[in-house]
């Protein structure tokens, strides 16, 4: 069972703190090609930005393999300058607006800092405060002394900074960058046994477009995605016991069998659980419904290719700060590493049933 050590908390904290919103992930993504460097093959940045990578095995009767994590996060673009400071904005990816007055942000490449404002409560009606303020009705605010700092068209993100608190770590962008730190291990320990093909996408927030291309250039036998899941578990819902535990923190890793864009392959179902039960590795199926990952763009390349994927659980999905456990990405790195010792192309003879 891997551990996880002082080198890969910072390697994570350092991904999570980069601003990378979906179309300029350029700080992951350098991140990335330092890390990856030493140990590839060959590494490329595609037309679109994502960094692919490859590591071929050694033994015979290799498969082709591909494993895909996103580097972009959810955030805003600047999209008018109104004066004095303040900016009316959008938003990139799904995004509650209901979460944002009073956030902090940071802006463009030199992370300008800013807050998200809204008229104080004291100046709103009660009909108003039942409503939900219109995202229209919202501005960043950087003060006179910043506008000249950012422009339009600027990405923001949240402010948030990484930070670990005993069993649990938090951070603005856990989604994904937990799977970017997981591509990273798997590369530096890669077995033999297969030919190896990483995709640091982008735009995956946005309707995964660099997966598309990614999977369509590998043309891999299989194919995992790597991400990071919401996990609705806290333990009341609107007063309620809550009865649909979707994931749960501290369950182990989160293997798809179907969500809004995927019906995951059976026979990787299959093999992922029975390595998973043979290794004692704690898992849990990630239950049905919304959502979903880059195998929904994956899956469909070429002439099909076999794909699932695999989450880390975390919690407050798409907010100012996330949620998750140390031993969940632990047991995340250990199946992931069994299922790639375990691969043979007797895996994709077996009937799909």
């Amino acid at each position: 069972m891997p551990n996880i050590s002082n080198n890969q908390f910072k390697l994570l904290e350092k991904l999570c703190n980069a601003i990378a919103v979906s179309g300029d992930e350029g700080e992951v993504r350098q991140i990335v090609l330092e890390e990856v460097k030493p140990y590839a093959d060959t590494v490329k940045v595609d037309a679109l930005g994502s960094v692919l990578v490859t590591k071929a095995g050694k033994a015979q009767n290799r498969v082709r393999v591909m494993l895909d994590a996103h580097m972009d996060e959810i955030g805003f673009m600047l999209v008018n300058d109104e004066g004095e400071g303040l900016f009316r904005f959008d938003t990139i990816g799904g995004i509650d607006v209901r979460s944002l007055p009073g956030k902090q942000v940071l802006i463009g490449r030199n992370k300008v800092p800013g807050v998200i404002g809204a008229r104080p409560i004291h100046l709103t009606t009660a009909e108003e405060r039942q409503k939900k303020i219109p995202l229209d009705a919202l501005r960043i605010d950087v003060g006179p002394g910043g506008s000249g700092k950012v422009k339009v068209g600027d990405r923001a993100s949240y402010a948030t900074k990484f930070r670990r608190v005993g069993a649990s770590f938090f951070a603005k962008s856990i989604d994904n960058r937990i799977g970017c730190a997981l591509l990273i291990d798997l590369l530096k320990n890669a077995p033999d046994n297969v030919d190896l093909c990483l995709s640091f996408s982008v735009q995956e927030e946005i309707g995964l477009r660099g997966a598309k291309v990614a999977a369509f250039a590998f043309n891999p036998d299989l194919a995992i995605a790597v991400d990071s899941t919401p996990a609705n578990d806290l333990p009341v819902h609107d007063g309620a016991e809550n009865t649909f535990y979707n994931t749960k923190l501290g369950a182990g890793p989160a293997i798809y069998t179907f969500d809004a864009g995927t019906l995951n392959d059976p026979r990787l179902i299959r093999f992922l659980t029975a390595t998973a039960d043979a290794a004692k590795i704690p898992y849990q199926f990630r239950q049905p419904g919304g959502g979903g990952t880059d195998a929904g763009a994956i899956h469909r390349q070429q002439g099909g290719i076999p794909t699932i994927s695999i989450s880390v659980p975390h919690r407050y999905t798409h907010t100012a700060i996330s949620l998750s456990r140390v031993d969940d990405w632990k047991n995340t790195l250990a199946l992931l590493q069994a299922a790639l010792t375990g691969i043979t192309p007797d895996l994709l003879a077996q009937d799909r049933r």
